[in-house]
């Protein structure tokens, strides 16, 4: 019995929040304005009476909007909103006063991504269409560039009917009611502005087209570059684009709108800055433009990455400043005397007109009229002929400018011809006396430039003594320090042969005795004779006195190898020669002036076997390892290891290379760059020629190869010889 009770009960709780909630409705309707359709034959519109609801996150059901009290009115003849995350929600209702019942509902607007119509029966929302910028327009139950819905309305009957919008774009919603007749009516009035505008469009830009091929100037191209873009623009604007270009790529209408119109301000402003001249007349500015072509490309930026509403508010501040700027620049060098600026000037406010004629239009300070509708058309066309109309009149003035500049320059030159006879006559005299004066001269000059060779063979064979000088005395030394060890040897060793020869005489006397008793007596007298000169110790001893003669003797032989390696050649002669004997014999030559704390390491990891003239690469070796040595006992304070890294190797190209490194006091940059100019030397006066570097320059530039030199003041520095294997023949 309770369980009863308690049905009977909740059902009347149902009935009597459906109740409710049918009072809220019809109170609401009640209190709602109403599109009142009393004429068919006039277009009705419905602005005016759109409430709006916008659902952030998409997550109202058909309940929560048909039961929803926070719709709010918008009382605009357009209502406007940026874009919007989420589902827009607008509602209106609408009541027949005329006999007819087929109605068409026009939404003059093409770029919003998704729009759907619903009504209400009862509880429940009827879709009526689906359309939008997004759809395929094959999908599409009208093929029109507006969203069309057909509506059936029977008379003194009302309908409340809502709109789903979801958009990447802005939202306008210019609502209007009419029949079917005016639909075409209006359809071919916009096909025949839009024809008539795409006409102008199309003439000035093969026109212009025609102007860049002949003239070449760069105005013309982003004049040509512009109108194609603001053409595109208003073609994506308006839906021509979706209807015509690429109906079956509906995806392209999420960024068209925004990379068009970037991309007309763009090039509107590259042309403003040819067209104008701003960097000659006010180059300031110019940065000011720049910025603004960088927000254009943020937006664009954006879109791409799919964040419309930053793009939308990026492209509208751009708009902004770059509009402005365009008003008060040209203003400014119209005031210097550029005439096409004055055209720029009444060209850019038309445009601008236009734009703000339209914008005022859209949120309902301006009724919705043909003019206002078509605004942009009317503006961007002006600006188009205004501005190809001062690309011509530029045309002129710089065809005047050349026809002044031509004869100005006629009359120069006929001033100039007649000067020039004139000072001819008094050229040739004067010519004259500067050519005995110069025939003075260069007899002088061919004198001392005699001199001046005398001089410098007198100075390359003073370095060629000095190097002569050097390698005697190091010869000299080397070979007196073995000579003198083998003489030292001499003495002792005859000392130590007397001894032996000694005791060779006393076995030669106990042969020719014949008693036995005194070959006893002669055996003990050799024996202390042979404790007294310790025979074994002299025996050791003339071993290491020989020894020491045959080192003395082969260190001697070393000595001259090395000689004849370093200058055996004919320094004039072309032969195949190893670059390590070279530098070898030359070390050797070097020994005497080596200190010895210094260290030699060779790293030999070439083939060695070039093409050279042997006596000139090694007088190549001896001056630069010569100034490693130098620049070593130069240094203040010195290692307890001071060492000259010698390395080669096979380079590609068929070449070698040959690094000498020391661990000297290093150059800095100012004489590393003049190290190989003839009489440079950092040493003191009467110390050296400077020839030596520039002398090894030469040798190196005879054998093709180059020479580099890597220093730092401190550590040292690092010759580098690069070398063709196989001397180009010449």
């Amino acid at each position: 019995m309770k369980f009863f009770k308690y049905i009977f009960y909740r059902k009347k709780i149902i009935l009597f929040i459906y109740f409710l909630l049918f009072a809220h409705a019809t109170f609401a309707f009640e209190n709602s304005k109403v599109v009142q359709i009393v004429d068919s034959s006039v277009t009705t519109p419905v602005g005016s009476y759109i409430y709006t609801l916008i659902d952030k996150k998409s997550i109202y059901s058909y309940n929560d909007i048909l039961f929803n009290s926070n719709f709010r009115l918008e009382n605009k003849e357009i209502p406007v909103m940026d874009v919007t995350r989420g589902t827009v929600w607008a509602k209106f209702f609408i009541h027949n006063n005329t006999s007819d019942s087929i109605f068409y509902l026009d939404l003059q607007y093409s770029n919003i991504s998704e729009v759907n119509l619903y009504r209400r029966f009862g509880n429940s929302l009827v879709l009526i269409d689906s359309t939008g910028n997004n759809i395929d327009i094959d999908t599409k139950s009208e093929s029109n560039r507006d969203f069309i819905f057909k509506l059936s309305l029977n008379s003194r009957d009302t309908a409340e009917l809502f709109l789903k919008i979801r958009s990447k774009h802005p939202i306008l919603l210019p609502l209007f009611i009419k029949q079917e007749s005016h639909i075409n009516e209006n359809i071919n009035v916009e096909n025949l502005i839009f024809g008539l505008y795409f006409g102008i469009i199309l003439s000035l830009f093969l026109y212009n087209i025609f102007l860049l091929i002949s003239t070449k100037d760069p105005s013309y191209l982003f004049y040509v570059i512009h109108l194609l873009f603001l053409g595109f623009a208003q073609i994506t604007l308006t839906g021509y684009g979706f209807k015509y270009l690429w109906p079956h790529h509906a995806f392209i209408n999420r960024y068209a709108l925004i990379i068009t119109s970037a991309f007309a301000g763009i090039t509107g402003i590259l042309f403003a800055l040819f067209f104008l001249r701003v960097r000659y007349y006010l180059s300031k500015t110019v940065y000011i433009l720049y910025t603004v072509i960088f927000l254009y490309f943020i937006s664009i930026i954006s879109t791409v990455s799919g964040n419309n509403s930053f793009s939308y508010s990026i492209l509208n501040y751009s708009g902004l400043i770059g509009g402005l700027v365009l008003i008060v620049v040209p203003y400014l060098i119209s005031k210097k005397g550029y005439k096409p600026a004055n055209y720029y000037l009444v060209a850019w406010i038309f445009f601008l007109s236009s734009v703000i004629i339209f914008a005022l239009r859209n949120i309902g300070v301006l009724p919705y009229t043909n003019f206002t509708t078509y605004s942009l058309y009317i503006g961007s066309a002006i600006e188009a002929i205004l501005l190809s109309t001062a690309l011509a009149d530029r045309i002129n003035t710089l065809r005047v400018e050349k026809e002044e500049s031509q004869a100005y320059a006629l009359k120069i030159s006929r001033e100039n011809e007649t000067l020039i006879k004139e000072q001819n006559i008094m050229l040739e005299q004067k010519v004259q006396e500067r050519t005995n004066e110069l025939q003075s001269t260069n007899n002088q000059l061919n004198k001392t430039l005699d001199d001046l060779k005398d001089a410098q063979t007198q100075l390359v064979e003073a370095e060629k003594m000095a190097s002569l000088g050097q390698l005697t005395a190091g010869i000299a030394h080397e070979i007196n320090n073995p000579i003198n060890f083998v003489k030292s040897n001499i003495k002792p060793l005859n000392l130590d042969i007397d001894d032996v020869f000694d005791v060779i005489d006393m076995y030669n006397v106990l042969h020719n005795t014949k008693e036995v008793p005194k070959i006893s007596q002669q055996l003990i007298k050799i024996n202390e004779k042979q404790e007294e000169i310790d025979l074994p110790f002299v025996k050791q001893e003339i071993k290491q006195l020989i020894k020491g003669i045959e080192d003395g003797a082969e260190r001697t032989a070393e000595i001259v190898r090395g000689l004849r390696t370093f200058s055996r050649l004919d320094e004039s002669e072309l032969k195949v020669a190893n670059v390590h004997d070279g530098l070898n014999s030359t070390l050797i030559l070097l020994r005497n002036n080596m200190p010895p704390y210094f260290r030699i390491e060779r790293k030999f990891l070439a083939k060695g076997d070039i093409e050279c003239f042997p006596g000139k690469l090694n007088q190549v070796f001896m001056n630069i390892l010569n100034n490693a040595i130098q620049a070593i006992e130069e240094k203040p304070e010195k290692e307890t290891e001071e060492w000259i890294l010698i390395s080669t190797l096979d380079f590609p190209g068929d070449k070698i290379q040959i690094r000498i490194k020391d661990t000297g006091i290093g150059m800095i940059e100012q004489v590393k760059h003049k190290i190989f100019e003839p009489f440079f030397t950092t040493k003191s006066v009467g110390v050296g020629t400077g020839l030596g570097m520039a002398i090894v320059f030469k040798i190196v530039e005879e054998h093709f190869g180059k020479i580099e030199v890597e220093s730092e003041p401190g550590k040292g520095a690092e010759f580098i010889l690069t070398l063709p294997h196989i001397h180009p023949v010449t």
